[in-house]
């Protein structure tokens, strides 16, 4: 059994940094990059193209709203399906452009934040992101949470479609994220997050809070890197996946 680690970096700006790229990097096996509109700017994007490239680590986009407050966890409401269709696309050939001077490849696109909670429930804006990938490179992989509106978008544009579980998110009972804003939404203990990401591969499904069990395809593991603890929890969460048998590789490798 093979499983991909994926984790968002490059969240910094300026001086400024998030959490430690450099030990993500050396456990995943594909990282999401900010493009600059939530986070990031183009040499913390050069400098996360180059380590993952040395590392063997694919990379993909990560474009969400351009919101640098608020680190594009909050809609923006308003925008047309031209605007976010144009707001993706150019995220996403800002990458790839930035990616060339690494001698890297962007492999995949997964919308970040409040971008992606509103493509999981709002068809248009969930529309819009696929026809930018799809423009941009239809052979990018699109990375949806299951059971979502972005899957249905992503299918109809014909995209090829990685199924994403987040190690270290509840989960409600129509298998969306608990809020943020919610107490317990985000997980911390790593021993307990590691034994969570190996039942949920192996199962191939994921546990709401209620204890609701739900059955969803399962192609990568998300560990958020701006987590307290994320690097415990992403070594400990490897180490755990290695010891029951499970593979950590990039899923364009297999």
């Amino acid at each position: 059994m093979i499983i991909d680690l994926n984790s968002d970096l490059g969240e910094g700006f300026g001086a400024w940094e998030m959490g430690n790229d450099d030990a993500m990097l050396g456990l995943a096996s594909s990282v999401n990059v900010a493009c600059g509109f939530h986070a990031g700017d183009s040499d913390i994007m050069l400098k996360t193209a180059k380590l993952a490239k040395e590392r063997g680590v694919s990379i993909g986009a990560h474009p969400g709203y351009r919101d640098l407050h608020g680190f594009g966890r909050r809609p923006v409401p308003g925008l047309n399906s031209s605007e976010i269709e144009t707001m993706v696309a150019y995220q996403i050939g800002a990458l790839q452009a930035v990616a060339a001077l690494a001698g890297h490849k962007v492999t995949h696109v997964k919308a970040h934040g409040a971008l992606s909670n509103v493509g999981c429930v709002d068809d248009m804006t969930a529309r819009a992101i696929a026809a930018a990938i799809k423009a941009v490179d239809p052979n990018l992989y699109f990375v949806v949470l299951p059971n979502t509106g972005l899957v249905r978008a992503g299918e109809a544009a014909g995209l090829n479609l990685i199924y994403e579980v987040f190690a270290d998110r509840a989960y409600e009972d129509d298998a969306q994220l608990v809020a943020r804003s919610k107490p317990g939404s985000v997980l911390h203990d790593a021993d307990q997050i590691a034994q969570r990401v190996v039942r949920m591969v192996q199962d191939n499904a994921i546990t709401a809070t209620s204890g609701k069990v739900i059955p969803v395809k399962i192609d990568t593991v998300c560990i958020h890197g701006d987590t307290p603890g994320a690097v415990d929890i992403a070594r400990k969460v490897r180490a755990e996946l290695e010891r029951s048998g499970i593979s950590v590789a990039p899923f364009n490798s297999r």
